[in-house]
């Protein structure tokens, strides 16, 4: 008997935890634009060198060893012939990739609001090749300000660091960056630390808004401690070069500008002809089925479930995944397959100075025991036993020799 032929699109959260728990009923091929599964919660560490970039991937084809993976990406579906149209990494030839059930996890992008000259002067932090980027210009700023011809005006610009987006990912890049500066950089560049500066700018009324009242305050009073500056209410509406332009009128020059402000529907999904909501994220039912297709199942930050919205955060793809999973085996052996049920397991953020927060159903707590409490928990939910023991050594490296400073 023929294998049933599953396609997933996707290697994030998702789709490598969708791929590892399926039975051997399917014939399982991925497409993605990256060959690798990347734990995103402990990406903000990678931009200053605490953990290593290959610290924190998993390759896709050690989810399992019978899945057949494509380099791609989905440039086009056409649903009556079951058929994906994918356009291949490198060569960019096209090719179609037949199926019988077609599960969409291709996550989303950094949503500009299209903001002018957020897309061409901003950075971002959503793969491993952003970081790569802001570990680069953080110390190309600190090197060109340090040049005898650099002048004071522009040395001032090149040591303002600027985060627009006051969301976990937004804070812990600043909790990163501070403790950069302050515990390595500071030894080499001892007068340009002392004149560095670190900005949250937040359009609306606090910083990590999803987080307990009292947490948010807390997140907040420790940055004015740390000297980090926290601009709410404050909408940006125009990015240069060099400078970010307030709603207010007011700009603000910057050396380095991450853009982390949510999330926007990729391409492939945008065009799709499928039933989407107003942020054009495809529609799905408790069970992850598209609206009005059978065959189409979608996960993660591409989808919204009907009635019953989720946040777009590593925690609740998971559970998709598995969920989707035990769901694909279930009906390959014709037993009952019941609704989807989301299991909040709270949220953690860290601040910096070695303190974070923790916001669980029982438990809102902060501080230094939070933070071991915050390493703990991310430690225990990395996939593989070679990459827990990388991030171990990586953090121990990093509180013994110092985090690394070359510009490569």
């Amino acid at each position: 008997m023929a294998q049933t032929e599953l396609v997933v699109l996707g290697t994030g959260f998702a789709a490598f935890n969708f791929v590892k728990n399926l039975s051997d009923d399917y014939r399982i091929t991925v497409v993605s634009p990256r060959n690798h599964f990347l734990f995103t919660p402990l990406l903000p560490s990678t931009t200053v060198g605490t953990i290593e970039f290959r610290s924190i991937i998993e390759p896709i084809r050690h989810g399992r060893k019978d899945v057949r993976f494509f380099h791609a990406g989905a440039v086009s579906l056409d649903g009556e012939r079951r058929t994906v149209h994918c356009q291949g990494i490198g060569s960019g030839r096209t090719f179609p990739v037949p199926y019988d059930h077609l599960v969409i996890a291709v996550g989303a992008v950094s949503n500009t609001f299209n903001v002018p000259g957020v897309a061409e002067h901003a950075f971002f932090l959503k793969e491993l090749h952003d970081a790569r980027e802001l570990r680069k210009r953080i110390i190309h700023c600190f090197e060109l300000a340090n040049l005898p011809t650099t002048t004071v005006a522009e040395r001032e610009r090149l040591l303002h660091f600027v985060i627009c987006g006051g969301g976990p990912t937004g804070v812990e890049f600043a909790a990163e960056l501070n403790d950069f500066m302050v515990e390595d950089l500071v030894r080499w560049y001892t007068e340009l630390v002392a004149e560095a500066r670190i900005t949250v700018v937040e359009a609306g009324r606090e910083i990590l808004s999803g987080f307990d009242q009292r947490l948010r305050r807390y997140a907040t009073d420790q940055f004015r401690r740390k000297k980090i500056s926290v601009l709410t209410d404050s909408p940006v509406v125009a990015v240069s070069e060099t400078t970010l332009t307030l709603g207010d009128g007011s700009e603000v020059g910057f050396g380095l500008l991450l853009w982390s402000t949510g999330n926007a529907p990729t391409r492939f999904v945008k065009e799709l002809a499928l039933p989407k909501d107003d942020r054009d994220r495809l529609i799905i039912d408790d069970h992850f089925r598209v609206q009005q297709s059978n065959s189409i199942y979608a996960m993660g930050d591409c989808c919204v479930l009907e009635g019953s919205p989720l946040p777009a955060t590593s925690q609740v793809a998971q559970q998709q995944g598995k969920y989707l999973a035990d769901s694909f085996n279930r009906m390959a052996r014709g037993r009952k397959v019941e609704p989807f049920q989301y299991r909040h397991l709270g949220m953690l953020a860290y601040i910096g100075g070695n303190k974070a927060l923790a916001d669980l159903e029982t438990y809102k707590w902060s501080g230094w025991s939070t933070w071991l409490f915050w390493r703990s928990a991310y430690l225990s939910r990395i996939v593989s036993l070679k990459n827990k023991v990388s991030v171990m050594f990586d953090w121990i490296k990093a509180k013994l020799f110092g985090r690394d400073i070359s510009q490569f």
